[in-house]
């Protein structure tokens, strides 16, 4: 099962070219808004998951 897992695993190189791939993607100026809009939906959604009252009102019949 390790073997499985370890030639499947990404390596430096791979990564590398991956990054240089999104670079060529969508430029040097699209990078920083797409990881902008990224943390905001983790935040979003960590605070969905603890189930923050403050941040969705709820309706109350």
């Amino acid at each position: 099962m390790n073997l499985l897992i370890l030639l499947f695993s990404p390596g430096p190189t791979e990564i590398i070219i991956i990054l240089v791939i999104v670079l060529l993607l969508f430029g040097g100026k699209k990078i920083p808004e797409l990881m902008k809009g990224l943390g905001k939906g983790m935040k979003e959604f960590k605070d969905a998951s603890k189930g923050d009252e403050g941040s969705t009102p709820e309706k109350k019949d």
